[in-house]
């Protein structure tokens, strides 16, 4: 008994300094204080992408405009409020702290500790169910406001590990072209039974092109199957215009159906019949993402305008080679100089 009543004043003591934190509501302060920095700071990351290169949704300035407007409605009483909840939670705490304290330094008869020793605990246990009940009240003035910031947040940073990719690529975007998405993919060879040596990298996704590049480690030497030395392999492996995707189909494969999926079928023409993707991104994400760049739902988004002079000439791209009278099949992407016969072999400026 004895052995267990003083285990009980240690843990009480330990309890004491999570309650004294717990009434402070810091938990809850801290969340704040991070959504009023993610809010006060969405439009500059806006215009960091706008600088780097990204021209679409055009409405994400104006989600960011909505945010502040809300967070300054909504911020004085949420902080009003936690003031008053830790006020209130630290005046019950003082007298437990008290107790507790001169717990620790008496010396009785175990059996005669027992009883208050129980009851410190029941009472530090109630105190700290009425500062959680505290911080779940406050949150639920927010939370749904949260988990909209959280989405947008989510998505820029997508956006911004597309583009800081880009920036390091092997190839370069044409004209006018830009960026909608990219994700860690790796491209499965053989259809959906993905093999060991089948190519790691990064898909691609833009308003005129799907672009997959191998940028991975490989072994150069092994000692005993262990890779003692490597090399960072990195070159654009295919290239696709979005106007010769006919169907792209999300799926799960995997242990537990844990893997994202998405297959491609191509149009006649195309460099292969259809290509599958093992992604690290919910593949019906990309199916939409997909079928909306093919639809050029994008264009309508744009915060960066095109020349009209670039649209002008994609439409008024010869259909017909000049030296030898072979009917051009190839997908005319804006941002393009050039295309080259596939008879002849001329080259045909645009």
């Amino acid at each position: 008994l004895a052995d267990q009543v003083k285990s009980d004043i240690q843990n009480l003591q330990s309890s004491l300094r999570e309650l004294q934190d717990a009434v402070r509501l810091s938990t809850i302060r801290d969340s704040v204080e991070n959504l009023q920095t993610s809010v006060s700071g969405m439009d500059r990351r806006i215009a960091s992408l706008r600088a780097r290169g990204y021209a679409f949704e055009k409405e994400l300035e104006g989600k960011a405009a909505d945010f502040t407007e809300q967070w300054t409605a909504l911020a004085p009483n949420i902080r009003q409020q936690i003031e008053r909840e830790a006020q209130t939670l630290e005046r019950s705490l003082r007298p437990l702290e008290t107790q507790i304290t001169e717990m620790a330094t008496k010396r009785g008869a175990p059996l005669a500790l027992k009883p208050l020793v129980d009851r410190l605990i029941t009472q530090v246990e109630a105190l700290k169910g009425r500062a959680e009940a505290a911080q779940n009240s406050i949150r639920g003035s927010y939370d749904d406001f949260e988990d909209n910031v959280d989405s947008v947040e989510y998505h820029l940073e997508k956006l911004e590990w597309m583009l800081t990719e880009l920036a390091k690529a092997s190839f370069a975007l044409l004209a006018t072209e830009s960026g909608i998405m990219a994700v860690k993919a790796v491209w499965a060879k053989d259809g959906k039974k993905e093999r060991k040596d089948d190519p790691e990298g990064v898909l691609y996704l833009t308003d005129q092109r799907l672009i997959f590049e191998q940028k991975e480690e490989v072994a150069t030497k092994k000692v005993l199957f262990i890779a003692t030395e490597k090399k960072l392999v990195q070159e654009k492996l295919w290239e696709v215009p979005v106007a010769m995707v006919e169907e792209a189909k999300a799926s799960k494969e995997g242990f537990m159906n844990k893997d994202d999926f998405i297959d491609i079928q191509l149009a006649a023409g195309a460099p292969y019949a259809s290509l599958a993707l093992h992604i690290w991104q919910p593949g019906d994400d990309w199916r939409a993402l997909i079928n909306r760049a093919k639809a050029k739902e994008f264009d309508a988004t744009r915060a960066i305008a095109i020349s009209v002079e670039e649209v002008e000439k994609v439409k008024s791209a010869p259909t017909q080679c000049e030296s030898c009278g072979g009917t051009i099949n190839q997908v005319v992407l804006r941002g393009m100089d050039s295309i080259t016969c596939e008879y002849c072999g001329a080259v045909i400026r645009l």
